[in-house]
């Protein structure tokens, strides 16, 4: 995986701390209580919030007996969600420390630590034993991760016979130009993404069956202008919480995503697999 340095170049990721500027403004001061849906709106760093998560629910019928690995948790929004709505337990692995510092704040402060394990470190280095997990979910974050041999064959060891993985990642539909690729790794961290068909390939080869591939790419092209729309209606709001620095870098990293669909060559994926 990137390592914590390079990650930090994507502006998604620079000011986590900014969800604290969004719960102040709404009344949630430093100490009260939360609730997993009081966070909904600030802590779902994909695409479709809490929806995306119910589809993962539903597709992989996640009760209160399984156990779920996150990979690449962010802030913890989707874990919060999965062992609130479900009384699953999660495991919610993230690279960044300070993004796992502040998951694991807003998740005591939801009184869900006993449900949500947070864990700060690499999947590719996961010491968890084989075999213990029912299912992988992961939003967006296998893009970061050129290594799909490796990454995909550790999923598929650490899930229980039968175990399944969900995930949500970017492909590859065409030829980026120049400067979709400058954006896909600069500003992205994404140094390699595969085409649906590679991705199907690679999951089958690294031990996985029952592949079902959604072409997301539609959905997602209409949430990402949806957001930049929104973002620029409420410009003057967010600036007035979070200040102008924040607010330019959000509004630069979401015209640049918005640029990406908008030349056809990225694609969405929703991908759901079973071990073996």
């Amino acid at each position: 995986m990137n390592n914590v340095k390079n990650i930090k170049r994507m502006k998604l990721y620079r000011h986590p701390e900014r969800i604290y500027n969004e719960l102040d403004a709404t009344g949630y001061k430093e100490g009260i209580p939360l609730k997993a849906a009081d966070l909904s709106p600030f802590d779902q760093y994909h695409y479709l919030g809490t929806d995306a998560i119910d589809e993962a629910i539903g597709s992989l019928k996640i009760d209160s007996g399984k156990k779920i690995i996150d990979i690449g948790s962010g802030i913890g929004g989707p874990a919060r969600y999965l062992a609130e709505k479900t009384g699953c337990q999660v495991t919610a692995l993230e690279l960044q420390p300070d993004l796992n510092q502040i998951a694991s704040s807003l998740t005591e402060r939801c009184n869900l630590s006993g449900s949500v394990n947070h864990l700060c470190g690499d999947i590719l280095e996961f010491p968890e034993k084989d075999g213990n997990f029912d299912a992988a979910v992961s939003w967006l974050s296998f893009l970061h991760i050129p290594d799909r041999a490796a990454l995909l064959k550790k999923c598929c060891n650490i899930l229980k016979p039968g175990g399944k993985i969900f995930i949500e990642d970017f492909c590859k539909r065409g030829e980026f130009d120049r400067q979709e690729s400058r954006i896909l790794s600069e500003d992205v961290q994404c140094p390699y993404l595969p085409t649906a068909g590679e991705y199907k390939n690679q999951l089958i080869e690294n031990g996985f069956t029952k592949i079902e591939l959604t072409d997301k790419t539609a959905c997602w092209n209409n949430f990402v202008k949806e957001r930049m729309g929104k973002f620029i209606e409420n410009r003057d709001r967010y600036a007035g919480i979070h200040g102008i620095e924040i607010t330019e870098e959000m509004e630069d990293f979401y015209k640049k995503i918005l640029q990406l669909f908008a030349g056809n060559n990225l694609g969405g994926l929703r991908i759901i697999a079973k071990k073996g």
